[in-house]
């Protein structure tokens, strides 16, 4: 007879510590989890008023992000918020939206590298808001001129989502216990936790956090209480709540006491049922028990001014669709349930955690209320979301990371911590139908040739393939080393394919100057080794993967004019001139959704781009977005389904050439860049 949950449970705390204590182990090896800082986001989204980098106001911040200061841009610490404090010795402080598994990110947290300290123990506050009903749809729609577009979730979210659900609340538990057992230790000492949950998984979730935080530190079970339809009841009362639970990590613990405003004298009273009396001026008031037996006046403008202690039920109104900071997403929260959680737990300039960040509600009510923040989320049109609800809300700078290596960590799961990228390049060749090369002239294992043709005498088959390495980006040196390879090695190829899993930002420009049509450059699938993990072997996952064709983007020549008004400035004009997708069968659609996506790319590709943005000083390593725009902006324009083509920059004058980075995303999440060297202005 099966284990009852009850039962299972001491067994999945105990197993969900385990695997926390191995992530906090290998915090200090040489393969510790890493962020890569894929933008610096200076928010500007409104191309008609003069751009982020010439403003005063924000003028101190331009000489934290001027060119040539590349370490400060590598420290994800490296922007001072309005009022945060800093030590001497301290580097100032960026936020952060981070895509990407919340495991792995807060293990990068605790971990910290050479430009960034570990975390450990210095958040103030974690909100989370994990998905709780198994049921729930995780389908993107997304519109395009004239069509609209369902999108099923990544096959990383799938198994993500699928991982959490496969046993019920069982696995869910799994899933949650080790992330609660890291987040108690990026919780400072006074920090606080609240977890947001529902009558599906709540009070099994309750049990864990008093394993994990303890049943001392517990603070409120509170009632989010909401209204909602009326709805014929046949067997139960209607649900109309979620509960948050509360926890501190010790005893010393930060709250601040928060009072709610009385609407009007009239609730006061009726609440209190008390009688309203008048003295001889006329002014009214109550009398109240002072806990000794004595009565005394309260006059009602004075109590009207203290206000009452919030007690653990909230009457708060859930998101309307038409409220002006809805984003679309369905499982927003309100700033109003936000604000009252970060007045009450995080002191002002105090860090707060959201590692289920959904729409960004977390992010955008710390930046309201003087709080720094790092968000994170799996999904990426939650990341998709929360970067443009930012720039919307002209946040402070904020660095979009995501977790460095997510192959290397997917195949340590699937592969064991033991493995090397060899062997993972061997699975890689074998999916493709490439068989491997001979040891000796095939040392890293990581090339291959397309069976066909026997190896032997000067010459084998055709077609030359080469894996590049999960951790590194495929670039101009390896398509060069590949070609030199397809022509001299053994005898030479007809073509060389190149699978790579992550490309520098200008790989579509190299591609096009090396203009060789015996040369093929091929996505890997990010969620390669997650189908692995899930199909149990390559034999049954062989037949089943598609290596895609890179997407990119076309800019018209980039223009810098000098300014005839002031001889300290220079304009900067970028055109958008194309986009091609990347694989349509690499999107997760059916052939119906399928096809109306592909009568939209030829019939308007630019049309596809959800955001875009420039970096007028690239310096090859960070890219720093000092303009956007993106789908929905109506400081641009008033067309909501598309981005403006063309952006328009006033800059410093500089001296020489400057180097164009503009940066597109897709709005299936796909990534294009074009580097552009312009030389001095007109």
């Amino acid at each position: 007879m099966p284990k009852s949950l009850l039962e299972q449970l001491p067994e999945i705390v105990a197993n969900g510590r385990k695997q926390a204590e191995k992530i906090l182990e290998g915090l200090e090896s040489r393969q510790r989890v890493r962020l890569q800082t894929r933008e610096l986001v200076l928010p500007a989204r409104d191309a008609a008023a003069q751009d982020w980098v010439t403003a005063q106001k924000r003028a101190a911040q331009r000489e934290v992000f001027a060119p040539g200061q590349t370490s400060l841009l590598h420290n994800p610490q490296a922007m001072l918020g309005d009022g945060a404090q800093t030590s001497a010795a301290e580097a100032p402080w960026t936020n952060r939206l981070i895509y990407g598994d919340n495991l792995l990110a807060m293990a990068a947290l605790l971990a910290g590298d050479e430009h960034t300290p570990s975390l450990r123990g210095k958040v103030d506050l974690i909100y989370i808001d994990p998905p709780f009903d198994s049921k729930a749809d995780y389908r993107t729609k997304v519109s395009l001129p004239g069509v609209e577009l369902e999108q099923k979730p990544t096959v990383i979210e799938q198994f993500a989502y699928s991982d959490t659900w496969s046993d019920g609340t069982a696995s869910y538990l799994a899933m949650i216990t080790p992330r609660l057992v890291l987040m108690r230790e990026l919780l400072a000492d006074t920090g606080s936790i609240y977890v947001h949950l529902d009558w599906h998984v709540g009070h099994y979730v309750k049990l864990v956090m008093d394993e994990v935080f303890g049943k001392r530190n517990f603070r409120n079970e509170i009632v989010w209480h909401y209204s909602g339809w009326n709805k014929q009841l046949q067997s139960s009362f209607e649900k109309r709540h979620d509960t948050l639970f509360l926890y501190g990590k010790t005893d010393v613990q930060y709250f601040a006491s928060y009072f709610e405003q009385w609407e009007s004298k009239d609730e006061y009273v009726k609440k209190r049922k008390q009688k309203v009396l008048f003295d001889s001026d006329g002014r009214d008031y109550v009398l109240s028990d002072a806990g000794n037996g004595e009565r005394i006046k309260r006059y009602l403008d004075e109590v009207m001014k203290e206000g009452v202690v919030v007690d653990d039920v909230w009457h708060i109104d859930k998101l309307n669709n038409s409220a002006k900071e809805s984003v679309g997403y369905s499982t927003q929260k309100t700033k109003e349930l936000l604000g009252r959680i970060v007045l009450a737990s995080c002191p002002e300039n105090g860090l707060i955690a959201d590692f289920f960040g959904g729409s960004g509600t977390t992010a955008a009510t710390a930046e309201d209320l003087n709080r720094r923040w790092i968000t994170s989320d799996i999904g990426k049109p939650a990341a998709m979301i929360m970067r443009k609800r930012l720039i919307d809300q002209e946040s402070k700078p904020f660095l979009y990371q995501a977790i460095g290596d997510y192959q290397v960590e997917a195949a340590k799961v699937a592969l064991g911590r033991d493995f090397r990228i060899g062997d993972l390049s061997q699975i890689v060749l074998s999916l493709y139908g490439a068989l491997p090369l001979p040891p000796d002239v095939n040392p890293q294992r990581n090339l291959g040739h397309i069976a066909g043709m026997e190896l032997g005498g000067k010459r084998g088959s055709k077609t030359l393939v080469l894996a590049d390495s999960p951790n590194k980006l495929t670039g101009t040196a390896t398509l060069k080393k590949a070609i030199a390879q397809r022509d001299n090695l053994m005898g030479g190829w007809d073509r060389v394919v190149v699978l790579g899993w992550n490309f520098e930002p200008s790989i579509g420009e190299t591609i096009t100057a090396l203009n060789d049509a015996r040369l093929e450059v091929l996505v890997i699938p990010p969620d390669l080794m997650d189908k692995l993990k899930k199909k149990g072997g390559i034999d049954k996952l062989r037949g089943q993967v598609r290596f895609s064709s890179l997407q990119y983007l076309t800019l018209h020549p980039v223009q810098r004019i000098r300014s005839t008004l002031n001889a300290d400035e220079e304009a900067l004009n970028v055109r958008l001139k194309n986009y091609v997708l990347l694989s349509p069968e690499a999107i997760n659609l059916d052939d119906a959704n399928r096809a109306k996506l592909q009568a939209v790319a030829n019939a308007e590709p630019l049309a596809l781009i959800e955001y875009w943005a420039v970096d007028p000083d690239y310096d090859g390593q960070v890219f720093r977005s000092v303009w956007q725009d993106y789908r929905g902006n109506t400081a641009n324009d008033a067309d909501t389904l598309r981005v403006v083509t063309h952006a328009h920059l006033t800059l410093p004058l500089k001296a020489g050439p400057r180097k164009v980075c503009v940066r597109v995303v897709d709005v299936f999440g796909f990534e294009a860049e074009v580097v552009s060297t312009v030389e001095s202005a007109a």
